[in-house]
């Protein structure tokens, strides 16, 4: 029988978890609360599932690479873009803490709903660690900008300018490009320091 300290297990050995603070979020925000009811069952497995409207729940193994290259901390202001299922932004709200905050974005209103009503079972939305927006946010959503952090489920074909100048300096953008991730600090004004881990699959960003 899968469980969830299995998968975490699974993770911590493969290399992909290593931060205390996200493993204990692994531990605390329970993959199953975020899964249709039919896949309950599978909600332990090391692979993405399907959550309707040609999305998925990311594979865990891809959330926690995503999420160790992100580095979220405590206090943290973080656009999440494609919220889908609302996994990884409560991951994210519970690492980011009462006096942080996690504006999440999902284009597709059924998931929209679907991830407001996953993310309210650990009270983020009522406690106003977690903002759900039903709306397409690569063009970037200027009001609560600058971000200490950015992150996209979906791939685009390039990292949207607007991201880079709603990131603070000193901020890091994590999103999938084509097949890759690409890790982008922000250094300066206009300038940025780019890293890339290859060999992924995603969803598209759809731009407009």
């Amino acid at each position: 029988m899968n469980s969830k300290e299995s998968l975490i297990k699974e993770l911590v050995k493969g290399g992909y978890l290593k931060n205390p603070l996200l493993i204990t979020a692994f531990e605390k925000i329970d993959r199953a609360d975020f899964v249709p009811e039919d896949l309950k069952n599978k909600a332990y497995l090391n692979q993405p599932l399907p959550i309707g409207h040609e999305q998925t729940i990311s594979q865990p193994l891809t959330v926690a690479f995503m999420l160790e290259l992100l580095d979220p901390k405590l206090n943290e202001k973080i656009l999440d873009v494609g919220a889908g299922s609302g996994w990884v932004s409560s991951l994210l709200a519970e690492i980011v803490g009462e006096k942080g905050k996690v504006l999440a974005f999902e284009r597709i209103p059924e998931l929209c709903d679907f991830s407001k009503k996953n993310i309210s079972k650990y009270e983020f939305i009522q406690k106003g660690a977690v903002e759900v927006y039903c709306g397409n946010a690569a063009k970037g959503y200027k009001k609560e900008a600058p971000y200490d952090k950015i992150i996209s489920a979906a791939a685009g074909k390039d990292i949207p300018l607007i991201w880079k100048q709603e990131l603070k300096i000193g901020g890091r953008l994590v999103m999938p490009v084509g097949n890759n991730i690409v890790v982008l600090d922000k250094v300066g004004l206009n300038e940025f320091e780019k890293k890339e881990f290859f060999g992924f699959s995603f969803v598209p960003l759809i731009e407009n």
